[in-house]
C-alpha cells in the first residue's frame, strides 16, 4: 500500500519539477512515517542544558565583527501569507511600522549595517511562490541592494500532502494548490542545495549565514555574534532568550543523554506524558527564537556526506486537505523544523539573548504593540523602547480584531499609547479614537450586539 503511495508522491514531485534532491529527502521522510516513527523525544532521554554564553558577555572587538561580518550573508525567511490576518498576499509585505512593511525595514537594516562595517551583507529571501513576486517588488525600491552574482531570493519546495488512510498523494478538485504543502522550514537547507544557491555563496567567499524569520524585526546581523562564530569555529549557533509562563508552549533546548548533543524540543515532538515538564520554564530555561547562524562550508559538508538528506528529526503534522474546511480529508503533512539541526552539527552552540532580538508578529496583538509608541523606529531601521520591563501584554478579542481589516477599521487614528500600559484587553466591538492613552492594567469591554466608541483623548487606566 505504502510503497505504491510513496511512487505517486514521486512521480507527483517530478511531473511538477521538483528537484531530484527534494524528491530524495521527501522519500526519507516517507519511510519514517511508515516505519512509525512521529518524531517524539522523550523527557527521560534528555536533560536540561547548563550555563550558555550571554550575547553581552561575549569578548569581541570592532576589527573582528567587521570582518566576520564580511563573510555572512542575512537569509530571512519569507515564504509565510498573512492568511491568519486575513490577508491574501506575504505577511512580510504587510506595513507595520510608520508606514513601512517588515521588507521596507529589513532593507534599512541590511543597508545600515553595510555602511556601518563596510561590507557586502547580501540579503536573500527564501521564498513561496505565492510570496515571490509581491516580495521582490518591495525589495526593487533599494536599487543599492543586490549583490552582483547572487540571487535575491530562492524558492522553498513543496511536497504532496498525504491522505492520512492510504499515504497515498491527496488531491482536491475544487483548489488544487491545497493537495500540496512545504516541507516545514527545516526545508531551508535542501532548498539551498536544490537551487544552487549554497554553492554562489561559498563561490563569492561568504562562510556564515544569519538565519531568522521575516516577521522577527528583532534579529539583525549582529556583529559580535558573527565574530564569536568565527573566532570559536561554530558550526551552528542558535540565539535562545529565557523562557517565561508566555513561552511555556515553545521549543526549548535540552542535552541529550545518548551523546552529550545540544538538540531542540518542539511542541509537536512531546510525548502526552512529558507535557508538564515540557512547559516547565524552571527546568528548561530557555526557548529558540529561529535566529540561527550556520557555518555554510560545514553545511556543504554535511550535505554532501549525507547524499543531500541532513536527517532532521520528523514532524507529523495531521490536518484537513482543506484546512478551512474541517469535513475535508485528512491529510498528513511530513515536516522538519531548521532549529533541530542543532543536533546534527557536531559542535552546536547556543547563545542567550535579549527579547530585544525575538520581535515575531504573528497575531494583530503583536502587530498593535509594534504600531505603538512602545517601539520607536530609527533611521537604521532598528526598533528603540522606553517602556519600562516587558512589553505591555495585548489581548484583543479575536471576534473583532484578529482579522486586519476589522482590526485596522476599529483604530482608524491608529493605534493607542501603550507606552505607559502593563495590559490591554479588549472584549467585544470597541472602536478607539485618536490619541487614546492606556496606563497601567487596563480592560475594555462592549455589550453584546453593540459597538462601544472610546472617545478621542480618552486616558484608559486600570
Amino acid at each position: 500500500m505504502s510503497e505504491a503511495g510513496l511512487r505517486q508522491a514521486q512521480e507527483k514531485m517530478r511531473a511538477a519539477g521538483a528537484a531530484d534532491v527534494a524528491i530524495k529527502v521527501f522519500s526519507h521522510y516517507y519511510r519514517l512515517l511508515e516505519s512509525g516513527q512521529q518524531g517524539t523525544i522523550r523527557e527521560s532521554e534528555i536533560e536540561p542544558v547548563g550555563d550558555l554564553p550571554h550575547l553581552e558577555h561575549l569578548d569581541t572587538d570592532a576589527e573582528s565583527m567587521r570582518a566576520a561580518l564580511a563573510e555572512t550573508v542575512v537569509i530571512k525567511l519569507n515564504g509565510g501569507l498573512g492568511t491568519s490576518m486575513g490577508v491574501t498576499g506575504p505577511k512580510s509585505a504587510l506595513p507595520v511600522k510608520d508606514g513601512l512593511s517588515f521588507l521596507d525595514i529589513i532593507a534599512r537594516q541590511i543597508l545600515s549595517t553595510r555602511k556601518e562595517y563596510d561590507v557586502p551583507l547580501p540579503l536573500v529571501l527564501m521564498n513561496s511562490f505565492r510570496t515571490k513576486d509581491e516580495s521582490l517588488a518591495v525589495l526593487d525600491q533599494y536599487a543599492e541592494l543586490p549583490v552582483d552574482g547572487l540571487p535575491l531570493d530562492f524558492l522553498q519546495n513543496m511536497e504532496p500532502k498525504l491522505l492520512a488512510d492510504d499515504l497515498t498523494p491527496a488531491e482536491w478538485e475544487a483548489d488544487p494548490e491545497l493537495a500540496w504543502c512545504p516541507p516545514g522550514h527545516g526545508d531551508l537547507f535542501t532548498a539551498l542545495v536544490a537551487s544552487g544557491t549554497l554553492d554562489a555563496l561559498r563561490e563569492h567567499g561568504f562562510r556564515h549565514a544569519f538565519i531568522s524569520n521575516a516577521d522577527n524585526l528583532g534579529a539583525t546581523p549582529d556583529g559580535r555574534i558573527a565574530a564569536w562564530m568565527a573566532e570559536h569555529d561554530v558550526p551552528f549557533g542558535m540565539e535562545v532568550c529565557r523562557r517565561t509562563r508566555s513561552d511555556r508552549k515553545g521549543g526549548h533546548v535540552a542535552v541529550r543523554k545518548s551523546d552529550g548533543r545540544l538538540i531542540l524540543r518542539d511542541s509537536a515532538q512531546v510525548h502526552p506524558d512529558d507535557v508538564a515538564s515540557f512547559q516547565n520554564t524552571k527546568l528548561h530555561t530557555t526557548f529558540n527564537t529561529n535566529n540561527l547562524w550556520i557555518d555554510l562550508d560545514r553545511l556543504a559538508e554535511l550535505m554532501t556526506g549525507h547524499d543531500g538528506i541532513l536527517g532532521l528529526p520528523i514532524i507529523v503534522n495531521r490536518k484537513t486537505v482543506d484546512p478551512a474546511d474541517s469535513s475535508s480529508p485528512k491529510v498528513i503533512q511530513l515536516e522538519t523544523a531548521m532549529g533541530t539541526a542543532i543536533e546534527t552539527f557536531e559542535g552546536s552552540q547556543a547563545v542567550i539573548v535579549d527579547r530585544s532580538r525575538f520581535k515575531p508578529v504573528k497575531t494583530t496583538n503583536d502587530l498593535l504593540v509594534l504600531r505603538s509608541d512602545v517601539y520607536q523606529l530609527d533611521e537604521a531601521g532598528d526598533l528603540t523602547t522606553t517602556h519600562e520591563g516587558d512589553e505591555p501584554y495585548v489581548d484583543l478579542d479575536p471576534e473583532f480584531f484578529k482579522i486586519l481589516a476589522d482590526f485596522e477599521a476599529r483604530f482608524p487614528a491608529g493605534p493607542p499609547s501603550l507606552v505607559r500600559a502593563d495590559r490591554l484587553e479588549v472584549r467585544g466591538d470597541v472602536a478607539f479614537g485618536k490619541d487614546v492613552v492606556v496606563v497601567g492594567d487596563v480592560e475594555v469591554s462592549a455589550e453584546p450586539g453593540q459597538q462601544r466608541q472610546v472617545d478621542d483623548g480618552t486616558e484608559l487606566r486600570g
